[in-house]
């Protein structure tokens, strides 16, 4: 007869264990403006150094979706973390906010201590890259919940912003040009249709090493989500950027249209860069359409920013002197909130 937690299969000692652990990494990451330690019930930040006339609070939350299949699969588990980081402030800043703090939310069947620290440490690496605090998380161990091994995440992100900087769309106008910021490749998004493609009907194997690519196939899929967050900040800081989208799910043909005010609509050249080769490979090996390879992923480019003609050139440069690989890859036309692809 089962007398106890553990039993059940909730061991509250490894938990604390666990916690105890990676106090030191989590502490890394902090702020000026924590003002609480790991373990409190909620963690407390102050907004005092800011400088913000009217501070506007700016929250968002993602996943990693199935790429965790992937990251199973390989039993490495050090990079989703920068995924999940990085989903939710990438979002943020395109409306000009900084990101403050992240809390995450790790859900298992069983927990395991050196997968949950592998998986806070590439956590707190993404805090890291994003300049914010890993301020609290919550790590839940589910009996029978879950396959045995695997997993889901969560995370969220706060950040702040001047409610007169802040970057809504609304000064878009016709003849502004449109930069893209490289990707590193997959991102986080379309791995159900990959791994239906690749894995299942090709019967691709994870270390197969494949002509196009640089790395492993496995490798390849589980590059971890780029964090743009230092250079459009420092961008902001110099330049009008008149509109911000965070190329994920739907990508270019879903995502540009949500910042672009009614009546304009943006013809983006599609032979303006260059694109990674996993995304040639998973067209060829499906047999799919290019509307829908544009639909479904980024395609190389994981941040847009809109711009004035006259500023294109010197942000172009700038972003060339600190090795962000970029280009102008159309411009804003009358339309009726249409990416087109040409």
């Amino acid at each position: 007869m089962t007398k106890s937690y553990e039993e059940a299969g909730v061991n509250i000692n490894l938990a604390n264990q666990i916690v105890k652990e990676i106090k030191p990494l989590v502490n890394k990451t902090f702020t000026p403006g924590v003002i609480s330690d790991i373990g409190s019930f909620g963690g407390l930040f102050s907004l005092a150094g800011e400088n913000c006339e009217e501070p506007v609070l700016v929250s968002g939350t993602d996943g990693v979706g199935t790429k965790l299949k992937i990251a199973f699969n390989l039993n490495k588990h050090d990079t989703v973390g920068i995924d999940l980081v990085a989903m939710s402030v990438n979002d943020i800043i395109t409306c000009g906010a900084k990101p403050l703090f992240f809390l995450d939310y790790i859900s298992t069947g069983k927990l395991e201590k050196e997968k949950t620290i592998s998986i806070i440490k590439g956590i707190v690496e993404g805090c890291k890259m994003a300049g914010c605090a890993l301020l609290g998380g919550e790590t839940a161990e589910m009996p029978d919940f879950y396959p045995p091994g695997e997993y889901d995440l969560a995370g969220f992100a706060v950040g702040i912003v001047d409610k007169k900087k802040i970057i809504n769309g609304e000064n878009i106008s016709e003849g502004n040009k449109i930069i893209g910021l490289a990707s590193s490749g997959l991102h986080s998004n379309g791995f159900s249709l990959v791994r239906k493609m690749l894995l299942e009907n090709k019967k691709y194997q994870m270390s197969d090493r494949i002509k196009c690519l640089q790395n492993t196939l496995g490798e390849e899929l589980l590059k971890p989500t780029k964090i743009y967050i230092k250079v459009i900040l420092d961008l902001i800081k110099k330049h009008e950027i008149l509109g911000i989208a965070h190329i994920t799910g739907g990508g270019l043909i879903e995502n540009v249209p949500r910042i672009l005010p009614e009546g304009l609509s943006v013809e983006i050249n599609s032979g303006n860069w260059q694109k990674p080769p996993i995304f040639s490979l998973i067209r060829k090996e499906g047999d799919i359409a290019e509307q829908e390879m544009y639909r479904t992923f980024n395609m190389g480019i994981g941040m847009v920013l809109i711009v004035s003609d006259s500023e294109s050139k010197k942000i172009s440069e700038e972003l060339k002197s600190v090795n962000c690989e970029s280009y102008v890859i159309g411009q804003v036309i009358k339309g009726n909130k249409q990416t087109i692809i040409k």
